[in-house]
């Protein structure tokens, strides 16, 4: 089982991270916004990883905390949801927004995600209530702001939302439509806006 990889960012985009090894190795790892965000402006990095391995794929997820992947853990024990919904789950909200969501009941906000219905908003609650009492921060404070010019924020915000499963012409609308009325946002920024409004 592998913990953690580390190496040289060779690749990144909101969705996917390559980590190049000492070794030579290159690593494809699927990401949250939140880890993205983490990466940015950095030339290496350790990403804790999970390993989803079934028939037809053999998937790496890297976390850039424990934290996180802790959370993705839990998520992924929740009947109905998978890695796909996992991710979406912390693309929308930070590993701390998200342990308030679920301590304190939150389900409406849950429902805003793509994917995520009512019942199971709820059955996340339910079923992650008290495992989230237990958690415990281990993650730095982040700087999640990304002083990119808007051209290529928006080339990246649309790729991370074609990657999530939306339709590219809608998310396109979408995205436009945020970098009109704030031109200095974030990638994560417009992502976390389009993830709310699509």
């Amino acid at each position: 089982m592998i913990e953690f990889i580390e190496g040289k960012v060779e690749e990144l985009t909101p969705t996917q991270a390559v980590l190049l090894t000492r070794g030579g190795v290159g690593y494809d790892l699927n990401i949250s916004l939140f880890t993205f965000s983490a990466l940015q402006n950095r030339e290496e990095a350790r990403l804790y990883v999970h390993e989803a391995i079934r028939e037809d794929a053999y998937l790496l997820y890297g976390f850039s905390g424990k934290q996180e992947r802790e959370l993705f853990l839990m998520l992924i024990s929740v009947p109905g949801i998978g890695g796909a919904s996992a991710r979406m789950i912390l693309s929308s909200f930070s590993p701390a927004e998200l342990v308030e969501i679920i301590s304190s009941g939150n389900d409406s906000l849950l429902k805003k995600v793509k994917g995520i219905g009512a019942k199971t908003a709820q059955r996340i609650i339910v079923d992650l209530h008290d495992k989230i009492a237990k958690t415990k921060s281990d993650d730095s404070p982040l700087n999640l702001s990304a002083g990119i010019q808007s051209g290529k924020v928006a080339d990246e915000a649309l790729q991370a939302m074609t990657a999530l499963g939306f339709v590219q012409s809608a998310a396109q609308k979408v995205v436009t439509s945020i970098l009109k009325e704030q031109p200095d946002m974030s990638v994560e920024a417009v992502i976390r806006e389009a993830l709310k409004r699509i």
